[in-house]
């Protein structure tokens, strides 16, 4: 008997994140969001997802969304007065990945629900949607050790 009733067995199956390719610089570091020229790294009329976040001595996620156009979007944001109050707690840094555009909405919904940025986009996904497990930018999946 378990200390609070009858016990009820249940097996839960851990979700194991897909990982996918957040981009970095050819310096393999993030991109500096003020520094980087979307349509310079090719950016223009590619979809994706993308995540902002600030550095400095408490990093925080401000900004998650889905787009067609990876270059629009950031020019959109950078007049966002809202996201880009944070750069005076610290640089504000940026990555992307390119993927497929019918799992991008479940992507941002499992960011939103497991990085809670601090800056709501209008365009977040509907409830509806079922989170799809990714690891966050700057995590890995464990490397297997031979």
């Amino acid at each position: 008997m378990a200390l609070f009733g009858k016990s009820k067995k249940k097996t839960i199956t851990p979700v194991v994140p897909n990982d996918v390719s957040w981009v970095r610089s050819p310096k393999n570091q993030f991109y500096n969001f003020l520094n980087l020229y979307p349509e310079e790294v090719g950016l223009k009329g590619v979809s994706g997802v993308y995540v902002i976040w600030h550095g400095g001595l408490r990093p925080e996620w401000i900004y998650i969304g889905l787009t067609d156009d990876l270059a629009a979007s950031f020019e959109s944001i950078r007049g966002n007065d809202e996201v880009m109050e944070f750069q005076g707690h610290g640089s504000l840094f940026v990555t992307w990945s390119e993927i497929r555009q019918e799992f991008q909405a479940g992507v941002v919904k499992y960011l939103y629900k497991i990085l809670k940025p601090i800056v709501a986009n209008p365009e977040s996904p509907d409830e509806d949607v079922p989170p799809i497990a990714v690891y966050p930018p700057g995590l890995e999946p464990p490397r297997m050790t031979t």
